[in-house]
Order: structure tokens, then sequence, then C-alpha cells
């Protein structure tokens, strides 16, 4: 396996324990850009082993013999298409919940059409930079204990709220909830008069009981309010696993979606993520 950017031998990644550091496997047909992954990951998290190789082929064979936490896979490798990639770690029974995230400056495009298909857990776009990809792998691998941040979020059953403000509030987020959109404009227009945003991060439901959509909402917030992505961040949550429909709410300016029914994990580590990269780009541009 010349491609290997590591020097374990088979035999030691099938003897891993499961108490040891994080393992994260790499593939991506550039070294350049497996040693720049690999570089910050290692600054990021202190101990974490990171194996890169540079086809699927190679990535199969590292699969059969051992088990990682966490899979970075390129949309273009030199021998298959990295989705293929994706479906057949899905398929490896062993390595069936492993979260896999795609990195590639082509997400955009087939996240807008919705073709990342269902093997992949999450994407990533090249252009945020290594360094927020690495502080997104931590939330997969090494999640915050405690975070800080305000979560607009807008679910009309009260039932799943409760449930879903008690996974949150663990984390240490403070979350405003409210059972309709108007209910959430109102609080966005307070909060906009006294020159605040009024939240961090918006979780909104798709199909709310009011007259009005979370699609409306998001609609709202980017063209009447003008916050962009990165000024107030909006995912949404949906049963709707139609790619038009999903589609549509990614072009509306969705930070990201989240399929019902909710997984906690998966919803923590993108809000968390939001939160981070949103921090950021306010600090950059001084808003802070």
């Amino acid at each position: 396996m010349n491609g290997v950017d590591n020097q374990e031998v088979p035999q030691a990644i099938s003897n891993r324990l499961l108490t040891t550091a994080p393992r994260v496997l790499v593939v991506d047909g550039s070294r350049v850009v497996r040693q720049l992954i690999t570089r910050v990951l290692q600054a990021e998290l202190p101990g974490v082993e990171i194996v890169g190789c540079g086809s699927g082929n190679e990535a199969q064979q590292l699969l059969g013999v051992g088990v990682f936490d966490f899979i970075t896979i390129a949309l273009r490798l030199p021998d298959m298409d990295g989705l293929e990639l994706a479906q057949f770690v899905r398929e490896s029974a062993p390595q069936f919940y492993v979260p896999i995230v795609v990195v590639s400056g082509d997400v955009d495009s087939r996240l807008h059409r919705r073709e990342l298909g269902e093997h992949v857990t999450d994407y990533f776009d090249k252009s945020l930079g290594f360094q927020a990809l690495a502080e997104f792998i931590r939330g997969y691998v090494r999640p915050e204990s405690s975070v800080e941040g305000t979560v607009l979020y807008v679910e009309d059953s009260r039932v799943v709220a409760l449930a879903t403000r008690r996974m949150l509030e663990k984390y240490g987020l403070t979350v405003r909830h409210v059972i309709s959109v108007e209910d959430a404009l109102v609080l966005l227009e307070t909060a906009r008069a006294q020159g605040r945003i009024g939240a961090d991060v918006v979780l909104t439901d798709v199909s709310l009981k009011g007259e009005l959509t979370g699609g409306d909402l998001l609609e709202r917030i980017r063209t009447e309010y003008g916050y962009g992505k990165g000024r107030l961040p909006v995912l949404v949550m949906t049963g709707d696993e139609n790619p038009v429909n999903q589609a549509a709410l990614i072009k509306a300016g969705a930070n990201d979606l989240v399929e019902k029914p909710v997984e906690e994990k998966l919803l923590v580590t993108k809000l968390l993520f939001q939160l981070r990269v949103a921090r950021h780009l306010r600090e950059a541009a001084g808003d802070e």
C-alpha cells in the first residue's frame, strides 16, 4: 500500500484497544492535502492517530483489518468516486456506524442537488479551511463538555421541544424556545430594535402549526433582516427526504439540514460547528 501515510502494519491496527486515542482515516488523492489535514488534526487533537491513504482501494484494505473513529473522504479519488467508498464502509459491519465526512471543494454543488447520498454522515467544504475542519472533526471524536451560545429553537411539539432543549442544555447552551415562526420573528424584531441579533444560531423545524413555515423564517432572516450564514446560522430540521425540497432549503440559505428523527450526537455536532464558524467569522469581521 504505497499511498498509506503510516508505518503501522495491519496487525497493529487490528489489535487496537478501545481505550486508545481517536483514530482518523484520511482518504485523499493529494499527498499535500493529506499532510495538511494531518498537521492541523494533530495540533487540534493531541494524541490523535491519523492514517492517510491516496486511493479507495488502499482505504478498503485498511478498513478490512481495523476500525476507525472517523473517516474523511474526498469526492474524487484516483480509482473510484468517494461516495462508492462511503457505501463500502456502510456495507462493512465493523464500520457501519463510523462518521463519514466528505471533504471537497465540490461539495457545495452536489449538496445543492442533495446528491451526497445516504451513506455520508456529513460534508465539509474545503473553502472554510483546514483549521475549521479540525474543529469540525473534534466535535465528533472529542465533543466539548460545555459551550456557550444562545439557540433560538422553533418547534411546535412540546414533547419534542422538551427533549431537545434538555439535550442542548446539557452542553451549556442557552435555549430560547418558541412554538411558531411568528413568535420567533417577534423575538428577532425586538432584539434588532435593541441593536442585537437575538441568538447565536437558529434551529427550526420546517413544518409548524402556524401560518408560517421554517422556510418562511429562513427567508425572512436572509432577506428582510439581511443576516448572512455567518452572522446568524440557521439549521433546519426536516423529515422530508425529497432531494428537491432539501435542495430548496439549502439554496434559500440554510447552513445545514438535520434529518428527523434527530440523532443527538449529529445534531449537537452540527450545531456546535456552526457556532464556532460563525464566531470566527464575526471575529474576523471585527463584530466581536
